[in-house]
C-alpha cells in the first residue's frame, strides 16, 4: 500500500496556508508535509491538521551544512531544535540535506563530517521516536554545488551511522537525473529508505508529464515492506487538484 503525502510548499500555492491544508483533505489525501518550520505558524498548522484529521508526514529538520566540520556543533543543535518541534507537532520524519560542497576540503573529510553529525543526533532521535532522512539532490539541473547527489554514497553514510532513526530520503526525480535505474535501486536498498519524494522528469512536474512510469514505480514500492510516505513534491504543469488525484489513483492501484 502506498501512503501519499502532499508537499504544500509546492502544491496549491495560489491558496493561503490554512486553505492549502484544507485542500489536502478535500482532494482525498490523508497527510501533508512542508519545508522549513521556522517560517510557519506551527500552532495553527497543528490545529488545522487535527481539525481535518490529517497527519503531518514530514518537514525540514535542519539547514546547517553537514559538510563542514567547523559547523558540526551548530548542525547538531539545528537538528535537535527541529526534533523538539517535531515532537510537539507529532511529526515523525525530519528532512535534511548535506549542504554545499566545501571547496577547501576533500570529499572524504566532508563525508566523514556528515557521518559525525548524524551519529551525534542518532541517540536523541531514537529516544524521541523521530527519524531524520538524508536527501541527495541532483547537481545537473537544480542544485549545482550541493555535496550529496548519489544515493549510493547516501547508503554508505547511513551504514556508518548505523541507527534505525537515520535513513535516506529517496527523491525519484533527483535520482532519475543523477543515476537512473530507480526501481532496482529502490528494491535493493528499501531497508535504508525512510521517505520518498516524487516528480516527473524533465521539469519536476506531476507524474505522467515526463519519462518516468510511476505506475510501475509505485507497484515496486508496494511490493516491498515499506510503510512510510511517498511525498508529492512537484510543481503542477496543469491543475494541481487533478494532478494529486491522479497520483492517488496510481497509489490505490499499486
Amino acid at each position: 500500500m502506498i501512503h501519499v503525502s502532499l508537499c504544500i510548499d509546492m502544491l496549491f500555492k495560489d491558496l493561503p496556508w490554512e486553505q492549502r491544508i484544507a485542500r489536502v483533505k478535500e482532494v482525498g489525501a490523508t497527510a501533508f508535509e512542508f519545508w522549513s518550520w521556522k517560517n510557519k505558524d506551527l500552532e495553527q498548522t497543528k490545529a488545522l491538521a487535527n481539525q481535518h484529521g490529517l497527519t503531518i508526514a514530514a518537514m525540514v529538520g535542519g539547514q546547517t551544512a553537514l559538510t563542514d566540520p567547523a559547523l558540526n556543533k551548530q548542525a547538531v543543535a539545528d537538528i535537535l531544535a527541529s526534533v523538539e518541534q517535531a515532537k510537539a507537532l507529532q511529526v515523525e520524519t525530519l528532512i535534511v540535506t548535506s549542504g554545499p560542497e566545501q571547496e577547501h576540503l576533500d570529499r572524504q573529510t566532508q563525508h566523514d563530517s556528515i557521518v559525525t553529525v548524524l551519529q551525534q543526533v542518532a541517540k536523541p532521535l531514537e529516544e524521541a521516536g523521530v527519524t531524520v532522512v538524508l536527501e541527495p539532490l541532483n547537481t545537473a539541473v537544480n542544485h549545482k554545488g550541493i555535496y550529496l547527489a548519489s544515493s549510493y554514497e547516501g547508503y554508505e553514510i547511513l551504514q556508518a551511522v548505523n541507527s534505525p532513526r537515520v535513513k535516506l530520503l529517496y527523491d525519484v526525480y533527483h535520482q532519475q537525473i543523477t543515476e537512473g535505474n530507480v526501481i532496482a535501486n529502490i528494491q535493493e536498498h528499501i531497508q535504508w529508505i525512510g521517505h520518498f519524494h516524487i516528480a516527473d522528469v524533465p521539469g519536476r512536474h506531476e507524474p505522467g508529464t515526463g519519462e518516468l512510469n510511476y505506475g510501475n514505480i509505485f507497484k515496486a514500492i508496494a511490493a516491498t515492506d515499506y510503510q512510510g510516505y511517498v511525498g508529492c513534491e512537484f510543481q503542477p504543469e496543469g491543475d494541481g487538484t487533478l494532478a494529486v488525484k491522479h497520483v492517488l489513483e496510481l497509489a490505490s492501484e499499486a
